[in-house]
Protein backbone atom coordinates (compact mmCIF):
# COMPACT_ATOMS: atom_id res chain seq x y z
CA UNK A 1 0.00 0.00 0.00
CA UNK A 2 0.92 3.29 -0.95
CA UNK A 3 0.46 6.14 1.60
CA UNK A 4 1.01 9.86 1.06
CA UNK A 5 0.64 12.02 4.03
CA UNK A 6 0.28 15.66 4.38
CA UNK A 7 1.02 17.24 7.45
CA UNK A 8 4.30 15.43 8.83
CA UNK A 9 5.70 17.93 10.93
CA UNK A 10 2.33 18.60 13.04
CA UNK A 11 1.24 16.76 16.21
CA UNK A 12 -1.26 14.29 14.70
CA UNK A 13 1.02 13.97 11.23
CA UNK A 14 4.32 13.35 13.40
CA UNK A 15 2.77 10.01 14.95
CA UNK A 16 0.83 8.83 11.78
CA UNK A 17 4.36 8.64 10.22
CA UNK A 18 4.74 5.96 12.60
CA UNK A 19 1.32 4.45 12.79
CA UNK A 20 0.99 3.87 9.13
CA UNK A 21 4.31 2.31 8.42
CA UNK A 22 3.23 -0.81 9.44
CA UNK A 23 0.56 -0.59 6.23
CA UNK A 24 2.91 -0.18 4.06
CA UNK A 25 4.95 2.72 2.41
CA UNK A 26 4.65 6.40 3.51
CA UNK A 27 5.88 9.59 1.61
CA UNK A 28 5.31 12.08 4.23
CA UNK A 29 4.93 15.90 3.09
CA UNK A 30 4.51 19.45 4.46
CA UNK A 31 4.03 22.67 4.00
CA UNK A 32 7.53 22.98 3.56
CA UNK A 33 8.41 19.97 1.63
CA UNK A 34 10.79 20.46 -1.76
CA UNK A 35 10.41 17.87 -4.06
CA UNK A 36 6.52 17.37 -3.77
CA UNK A 37 4.23 20.29 -3.10
CA UNK A 38 2.85 19.78 -0.24
CA UNK A 39 1.85 23.78 0.92
CA UNK A 40 -2.10 23.75 1.65
CA UNK A 41 -2.34 27.26 0.25
CA UNK A 42 -1.57 26.07 -3.27
CA UNK A 43 -4.71 23.48 -3.87
CA UNK A 44 -3.22 23.14 -7.72
CA UNK A 45 0.18 21.97 -6.38
CA UNK A 46 -1.16 20.01 -4.02
CA UNK A 47 -3.39 18.27 -6.66
CA UNK A 48 -0.21 18.08 -8.83
CA UNK A 49 1.84 15.96 -5.72
CA UNK A 50 -1.41 13.50 -5.82
CA UNK A 51 -1.37 13.05 -9.68
CA UNK A 52 2.10 12.40 -9.52
CA UNK A 53 2.64 9.88 -6.66
CA UNK A 54 -0.44 8.33 -7.57
CA UNK A 55 -1.08 6.93 -3.79
CA UNK A 56 -3.18 3.96 -2.44
CA UNK A 57 -4.21 6.04 0.68
CA UNK A 58 -3.77 9.85 1.06
CA UNK A 59 -3.80 10.96 4.81
CA UNK A 60 -4.86 14.58 5.66
CA UNK A 61 -3.22 15.62 8.85
CA UNK A 62 -2.18 19.48 7.67
CA UNK A 63 -5.08 22.39 8.27
CA UNK A 64 -5.67 26.22 9.71
CA UNK A 65 -5.54 25.10 13.82
CA UNK A 66 -5.02 28.55 14.93
CA UNK A 67 -8.87 28.94 16.21
CA UNK A 68 -9.18 32.95 16.91
CA UNK A 69 -6.39 34.20 14.03
CA UNK A 70 -8.77 32.14 11.79
CA UNK A 71 -11.01 34.97 12.69
CA UNK A 72 -8.93 37.32 11.16
CA UNK A 73 -7.97 35.46 8.20
CA UNK A 74 -10.52 33.53 7.43
CA UNK A 75 -9.79 33.51 3.25
CA UNK A 76 -6.52 31.40 3.99
CA UNK A 77 -7.86 29.33 6.44
CA UNK A 78 -10.69 28.62 3.92
CA UNK A 79 -8.31 27.74 1.40
CA UNK A 80 -6.15 25.08 4.00
CA UNK A 81 -9.12 23.58 5.68
CA UNK A 82 -11.85 23.38 3.19
CA UNK A 83 -10.45 24.80 -0.58
CA UNK A 84 -7.38 22.02 -0.61
CA UNK A 85 -9.36 18.79 1.31
CA UNK A 86 -11.67 19.44 -1.38
CA UNK A 87 -8.83 19.33 -4.18
CA UNK A 88 -7.43 16.20 -2.35
CA UNK A 89 -10.73 14.61 -2.65
CA UNK A 90 -11.40 15.26 -5.72
CA UNK A 91 -7.57 13.85 -7.40
CA UNK A 92 -8.60 10.90 -4.42
CA UNK A 93 -11.44 9.97 -6.41
CA UNK A 94 -10.31 9.98 -9.66
CA UNK A 95 -7.36 7.48 -8.60
CA UNK A 96 -9.83 5.46 -6.96
CA UNK A 97 -7.61 6.57 -3.41
CA UNK A 98 -8.90 6.27 -0.30
CA UNK A 99 -8.50 9.80 1.47
CA UNK A 100 -8.33 9.92 5.50
CA UNK A 101 -9.32 13.51 6.93
CA UNK A 102 -9.48 15.01 10.21
CA UNK A 103 -12.19 17.36 11.61
CA UNK A 104 -13.51 19.12 14.36
CA UNK A 105 -15.95 19.36 17.88
CA UNK A 106 -15.85 22.94 16.38
CA UNK A 107 -18.66 22.27 13.40
CA UNK A 108 -21.27 22.11 16.32
CA UNK A 109 -22.79 25.26 18.66
CA UNK A 110 -21.74 23.37 22.04
CA UNK A 111 -25.08 23.57 23.56
CA UNK A 112 -26.66 20.87 25.92
CA UNK A 113 -24.45 18.47 27.41
CA UNK A 114 -25.23 15.43 25.68
CA UNK A 115 -22.38 13.57 23.43
CA UNK A 116 -23.01 14.76 19.81
CA UNK A 117 -23.60 11.73 17.22
CA UNK A 118 -22.10 11.96 13.96
CA UNK A 119 -25.85 12.49 12.53
CA UNK A 120 -26.43 15.43 14.62
CA UNK A 121 -26.34 18.53 12.85
CA UNK A 122 -24.11 21.07 12.47
CA UNK A 123 -24.20 24.88 13.49
CA UNK A 124 -20.16 25.92 13.51
CA UNK A 125 -19.96 29.13 15.78
CA UNK A 126 -16.66 30.61 14.49
CA UNK A 127 -14.36 30.80 11.47
CA UNK A 128 -12.58 27.84 12.33
CA UNK A 129 -15.76 25.63 12.40
CA UNK A 130 -16.87 26.91 9.33
CA UNK A 131 -14.08 26.00 7.22
CA UNK A 132 -13.67 22.40 8.78
CA UNK A 133 -16.91 21.60 8.25
CA UNK A 134 -17.38 22.82 4.58
CA UNK A 135 -13.80 20.56 4.05
CA UNK A 136 -16.10 17.85 5.34
CA UNK A 137 -19.00 18.57 2.94
CA UNK A 138 -16.48 18.67 -0.10
CA UNK A 139 -14.59 15.89 0.38
CA UNK A 140 -18.01 13.76 0.99
CA UNK A 141 -19.42 15.69 -2.82
CA UNK A 142 -16.25 14.54 -4.13
CA UNK A 143 -17.04 10.73 -4.25
CA UNK A 144 -14.06 9.48 -3.14
CA UNK A 145 -13.66 6.68 -0.70
CA UNK A 146 -13.29 8.47 2.34
CA UNK A 147 -12.54 8.32 6.26
CA UNK A 148 -13.32 11.52 8.26
CA UNK A 149 -12.76 11.61 11.51
CA UNK A 150 -14.20 14.45 13.94
CA UNK A 151 -11.79 14.84 17.14
CA UNK A 152 -11.60 17.53 19.94
CA UNK A 153 -9.11 18.95 22.40
CA UNK A 154 -5.89 17.35 20.96
CA UNK A 155 -2.42 17.00 22.55
CA UNK A 156 0.58 15.57 22.07
CA UNK A 157 4.18 15.11 24.34
CA UNK A 158 5.74 16.63 21.46
CA UNK A 159 5.00 20.43 20.53
CA UNK A 160 3.36 22.59 22.77
CA UNK A 161 0.35 22.02 24.87
CA UNK A 162 -2.35 23.06 27.62
CA UNK A 163 -0.50 20.46 30.08
CA UNK A 164 2.87 22.01 29.95
CA UNK A 165 1.44 25.54 29.95
CA UNK A 166 -0.25 24.36 33.02
CA UNK A 167 2.74 23.02 34.39
CA UNK A 168 4.50 26.36 33.48
CA UNK A 169 2.19 28.34 34.81
CA UNK A 170 2.23 26.03 38.28
CA UNK A 171 5.40 27.18 38.82
CA UNK A 172 4.77 30.99 38.60
CA UNK A 173 2.07 31.66 40.21
CA UNK A 174 0.14 30.87 43.14
CA UNK A 175 -2.89 30.71 41.77
CA UNK A 176 -4.39 29.46 38.69
CA UNK A 177 -8.04 30.43 36.80
CA UNK A 178 -8.78 28.05 34.78
CA UNK A 179 -12.00 28.13 32.45
CA UNK A 180 -14.27 25.46 34.06
CA UNK A 181 -17.94 25.60 31.68
CA UNK A 182 -16.55 24.04 28.85
CA UNK A 183 -16.31 19.71 28.42
CA UNK A 184 -14.92 17.12 26.13
CA UNK A 185 -12.18 14.99 26.33
CA UNK A 186 -8.54 15.25 25.72
CA UNK A 187 -7.59 12.80 22.97
CA UNK A 188 -3.80 11.78 22.60
CA UNK A 189 -2.31 12.17 18.44
CA UNK A 190 -1.23 8.56 19.09
CA UNK A 191 -4.66 7.26 19.67
CA UNK A 192 -5.69 9.03 16.93
CA UNK A 193 -2.80 7.78 14.59
CA UNK A 194 -3.55 4.18 16.13
CA UNK A 195 -7.10 4.65 15.03
CA UNK A 196 -6.75 5.57 11.95
CA UNK A 197 -3.97 2.57 10.69
CA UNK A 198 -6.87 0.30 12.11
CA UNK A 199 -9.61 1.89 10.52
CA UNK A 200 -7.51 1.80 7.33
CA UNK A 201 -6.91 -1.71 7.91
CA UNK A 202 -10.44 -2.47 8.51
CA UNK A 203 -11.86 -0.63 5.23
CA UNK A 204 -9.21 -2.64 2.88
CA UNK A 205 -11.40 -4.93 3.60
CA UNK A 206 -15.05 -3.45 4.53
CA UNK A 207 -15.04 -0.36 1.73
CA UNK A 208 -19.16 0.08 3.14
CA UNK A 209 -17.83 0.86 6.23
CA UNK A 210 -16.49 4.20 4.92
CA UNK A 211 -17.66 8.01 6.08
CA UNK A 212 -17.54 9.86 9.05
CA UNK A 213 -16.92 8.79 12.36
CA UNK A 214 -15.95 10.98 15.84
CA UNK A 215 -13.11 9.60 17.26
CA UNK A 216 -12.04 11.08 20.96
CA UNK A 217 -10.74 9.35 24.21
CA UNK A 218 -13.20 7.72 26.85
CA UNK A 219 -14.90 9.82 29.64
CA UNK A 220 -15.12 13.93 29.51
CA UNK A 221 -14.03 16.93 31.56
CA UNK A 222 -13.57 20.20 31.35
CA UNK A 223 -10.40 22.43 31.16
CA UNK A 224 -10.36 23.02 35.44
CA UNK A 225 -10.36 19.37 35.84
CA UNK A 226 -7.60 18.73 33.72
CA UNK A 227 -5.55 21.66 34.78
CA UNK A 228 -6.12 19.71 38.70
CA UNK A 229 -5.31 16.49 37.31
CA UNK A 230 -2.17 17.28 35.55
CA UNK A 231 -0.78 19.15 38.47
CA UNK A 232 -1.68 16.11 41.03
CA UNK A 233 -0.03 13.85 38.40
CA UNK A 234 3.03 16.29 38.54
CA UNK A 235 3.40 16.23 42.45
CA UNK A 236 2.89 12.20 42.51
CA UNK A 237 6.25 12.46 39.70
CA UNK A 238 8.42 15.21 42.34
CA UNK A 239 9.44 17.13 39.50
CA UNK A 240 12.55 18.94 39.69
CA UNK A 241 11.03 21.70 38.96
CA UNK A 242 8.77 23.13 42.23
CA UNK A 243 4.78 23.13 41.85
CA UNK A 244 3.87 26.63 43.72
CA UNK A 245 0.23 26.85 42.40
CA UNK A 246 -1.88 26.33 45.74
CA UNK A 247 -5.34 27.05 43.79
CA UNK A 248 -6.64 26.07 40.22
CA UNK A 249 -9.72 28.28 40.36
CA UNK A 250 -12.74 27.84 38.53
CA UNK A 251 -14.01 30.76 35.91
CA UNK A 252 -16.50 30.93 33.32
CA UNK A 253 -15.34 31.18 29.63
CA UNK A 254 -16.58 34.64 29.61
CA UNK A 255 -13.87 35.66 32.01
CA UNK A 256 -11.13 34.68 28.95
CA UNK A 257 -12.61 36.89 25.96
CA UNK A 258 -11.26 35.54 22.85
CA UNK A 259 -11.60 36.78 18.65
CA UNK A 260 -13.78 32.93 18.22
CA UNK A 261 -16.01 31.72 20.14
CA UNK A 262 -15.63 28.29 22.36
CA UNK A 263 -18.31 25.33 21.90
CA UNK A 264 -19.05 24.86 25.91
CA UNK A 265 -20.29 21.15 24.88
CA UNK A 266 -17.50 19.40 22.87
CA UNK A 267 -18.87 15.58 24.26
CA UNK A 268 -18.65 13.23 21.31
CA UNK A 269 -20.44 10.13 20.99
CA UNK A 270 -17.76 7.64 19.65
CA UNK A 271 -20.21 4.58 19.68
CA UNK A 272 -19.94 4.42 15.78
CA UNK A 273 -16.76 4.02 15.90
CA UNK A 274 -15.78 1.41 18.25
CA UNK A 275 -18.87 -0.73 17.39
CA UNK A 276 -18.05 -0.41 13.37
CA UNK A 277 -14.41 -1.39 14.41
CA UNK A 278 -14.47 -3.37 17.09
CA UNK A 279 -12.35 -0.67 19.39
CA UNK A 280 -12.78 0.10 23.05
CA UNK A 281 -11.51 3.73 23.13
CA UNK A 282 -9.03 4.51 26.11
CA UNK A 283 -9.93 7.01 29.07
CA UNK A 284 -8.40 10.43 28.68
CA UNK A 285 -6.81 10.08 31.66
CA UNK A 286 -4.73 7.16 30.65
CA UNK A 287 -3.23 9.10 27.61
CA UNK A 288 -2.58 12.05 29.57
CA UNK A 289 -0.75 9.92 32.09
CA UNK A 290 1.71 8.94 29.51
CA UNK A 291 1.71 12.01 27.86
CA UNK A 292 2.86 13.26 31.37
CA UNK A 293 5.27 10.77 32.07
CA UNK A 294 7.19 11.48 29.08
CA UNK A 295 7.50 14.62 29.46
CA UNK A 296 7.95 15.42 33.43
Amino acid sequence: MNILLFGKGGQVGWELRRSLSVLGSVTALDFDSTEHCGDFSNPAGVADTVRALRPDVIVNAAAHTAVDKAESEAEFARTLNATTPGALAQEAAKLGAWLVHYSTDYVFDGSGSRPWVETDTPAPLSVYGRTKLEGEQLIAEAGAKHLILRTSWVYAARGGNFAKTMLRLAQERERLTVIDDQWGAPTGADLLADVTAHALRHLQQRPQDAGLYHCVAAGETNWNQYAKYVLAQAQKAQIATKIIAKEVAPVPTSAFPTPAVRPHNSRLSTHKLQSTFGLQMPHWQQGVARMLTEIL
